[in-house]
């Protein structure tokens, strides 16, 4: 096995496998499983994650014999991640190959959170033989029917030549061309990927990316948002994941407009954190007090308290976007614009060219002394922040060293409960990834270890929860095995801590399984090859963080206070209110209701 495994995964191919790869190219005909390789070749994915299995292994021979690198992980749910993480850094589509039954079911966790989020990926899995079919065969499941809810295409292709045509319309749909994007899912009987093809019979225009479809909106539309958002006195924009890809336009449109600008997950480190129109500590100010609020490619979902007028009681609203989650969801624009994030915004930007904005400059200064003072009074926490009744050091006080230790064009991932919640609002970098809408604990370790693949010149942090990292804590090896260059923080308070301190507060301080073991996560990393330290002293983090990033891989226990209220507990997060996300919207959102009923 290990020899099988080492001819795998090794650049050097053996002899034998360069002939197969010869004949695969120069014989008349080709097997169904070179063709899917070569597609991914010429779609350019250089790498895919995934583990090996007897239903795809026809695939990941021609993926490796074409040079196409394979990230072998633990669990398929952590190459479905790998996968999301790839699309997000580099803005092509992350690929994964998982074998059939639990393989696939295991990586159903990964393609949910894809599909949450709204990104592109393609999951590639196998199924049993086609003579096999309804015998009860091993690993046999209605794979394509248990994953249809959740993705943009699912299929199973029982015909060679189909193949191709299939793959590209598995590309097309994940990238949302024509509707919303998200992950496809595309399985093939074992017995069809041997299955040998006609070279006449392959449509070699297939291979070739399409071309990307742009929508320009009627100018008359256009015109009008223009005119709505240049007299408001209190204009907010605010932007998800359809406005990646119109960078340039957004700060141009703030440079030009000088409204208030708010990021969400979805779109974090698309304006710089120091643009003068980014104020993320005056949220709640700045969406209750809006006039006028445009949305660029970005849901009304919970992070938004769904677009509640109990939230926004006098905003008006432009909505921008490519597919109805963006344009329509939960509450309807004022106007609203379906086109090409970027063209639609380069026309916003020059008609508002010609036009006098009526922003209320007051309320401006009003909202950034606001944001100020919050970010300021946040720094002067985290460096005084207490230890808990333990000696354990506040959570703040990690988050601070860590701060205080990275770049500008740092990558931090953060993952977890309530260390999520406090590295959230402390820590900046370039990019930042978090489990996002989904709440997905357990993307933190491959979310950083690919990017430490993609970016290896960059600092790649990943805070992580105790509790979360427990969840793909193996995956360390995985980034041990590919030199992924990740350091890899461990906030360890021995317990699950959002829903213990809850347990304290609403239930009596009946502590039900929501406490672990302080265990040895730096003798754990030890143990499988990494450079490995645990934290107890504050005065020690600075030194420790710097030999962690000059030895990563490498991983540091820090215990951390299970004391401290996190930001989202204190907003009442956790407790999951009936009609908001938050306790505090939740109370206007019953005032409202309330309110109509004695109408």
């Amino acid at each position: 096995m290990n020899k099988i495994f080492w001819e795998m995964s090794s650049t050097k191919i053996p002899q034998k496998v360069e002939v197969s790869k010869i004949e695969a190219e120069k014989n008349n005909s080709v097997e169904v499983a070179y063709l899917i390789a070569k597609f991914l070749k010429e779609r350019g994915v250089d790498r895919i994650f995934g583990i090996c299995g007897g239903h795809i292994l026809p695939i990941w021979d021609y993926l490796n014999q074409l040079g196409i690198k394979i990230i072998d992980v633990r669990d398929e749910r952590i190459a479905v991640h790998m996968a999301q993480a790839y699309t997000e850094l580099t803005g092509n589509i992350g690929v994964a190959t998982v074998t059939a039954g639990p393989g696939m079911t295991n990586a159903v966790t990964g393609i949910a959170n894809a599909h949450i989020s709204r990104v592109p990926l393609l999951v590639i899995s196998g199924i049993p033989p086609r003579p096999q079919k309804y015998m009860n065969p091993l690993q046999e499941l209605p794979q394509v029917d248990i994953v249809k809810p959740i993705c943009r295409y699912a299929r199973t292709i029982a015909y060679a030549p189909h193949v191709l045509r299939e793959l590209d319309e598995a590309f097309a749909c994940a990238k949302g061309q024509g509707n919303e994007p998200g992950p496809s899912f595309i399985d093939f009987p074992t017995d069809l990927l041997r299955e040998t093809l006609s070279k006449d019979m392959v449509d070699d225009d297939l291979f070739g990316e399409r071309k990307e479809y742009f929508s320009i909106p009627d100018a008359k539309v256009i015109d009008v948002a223009v005119e709505m958002l240049w007299s408001a006195g209190k204009p907010l924009i605010m932007t998800g994941r359809g406005a990646r890809g119109s960078q340039q336009e957004i700060i141009k449109l703030l440079d030009m407009l000088k409204p208030v600008y708010l990021d969400t997950t979805e779109s974090r480190g698309m304006v710089p954190d120091d643009h003068p129109s980014n104020m993320p500590a005056s949220r709640g100010r700045a969406m209750e007090e809006a006039d006028v609020l445009m949305t660029i490619g970005r849901s009304m979902d919970f992070q938004l308290a769904y677009g509640s007028r109990a939230i926004f009681p006098n905003t008006r609203f432009i909505r921008i976007g490519t597919c109805a989650a963006e344009l329509r969801m939960n509450r309807r624009g004022d106007v609203e614009i379906w086109g090409t994030v970027s063209k639609v915004l380069e026309m916003m930007i020059e008609r508002g060219a010609r036009k006098t904005s009526c922003v209320d400059k007051d309320w401006i200064r009003d909202i950034r002394t606001c944001n100020d003072e919050r970010r300021k009074k946040l720094n002067a926490d985290m460096k005084k922040a207490p230890a808990g009744s333990n000696g354990a050091m506040h959570p703040y006080r990690l988050l601070g060293a860590i701060r205080d230790y990275l770049n500008k064009d740092a990558i931090i991932i953060t993952d977890g409960g309530d260390i999520l919640s406090f590295a959230r609002i402390s820590l900046n970098g370039g990019i930042h990834m978090d489990p996002g809408g989904f709440g997905c604990l357990g993307v933190g370790v491959p979310f950083g270890i690919c990017a430490a693949l993609v970016h290896p010149d960059r600092q790649v942090i990943v805070v992580v929860g105790d509790g979360a990292f427990g969840l793909s804590a193996m995956d360390i090896d995985t980034a041990k095995r590919h030199k992924a260059k990740v350091v890899f923080v461990v906030a360890n308070n021995a317990s699950w801590s959002i829903e213990r301190n809850d347990q304290i507060e609403r239930f009596n301080g009946r502590i039900v399984a929501t406490e672990l073991p302080s265990c040895d996560y730096a003798g754990m990393a030890r143990s499988l090859g990494l450079h490995g330290e645990r934290i107890e002293d504050p005065s020690n983090l600075a030194s420790a963080i710097d030999r962690a990033f000059k030895s990563a891989p490498a991983l540091l226990d820090v215990v951390v206070s299970r004391e401290a209220s996190s930001p989202d507990a204190k907003s009442g997060l956790p407790i999951i209110p009936d009609f908001q996300p938050l306790g505090v919207w939740d109370q206007k959102e019953r005032a409202r209701i309330k309110k109509a009923s004695q109408e």
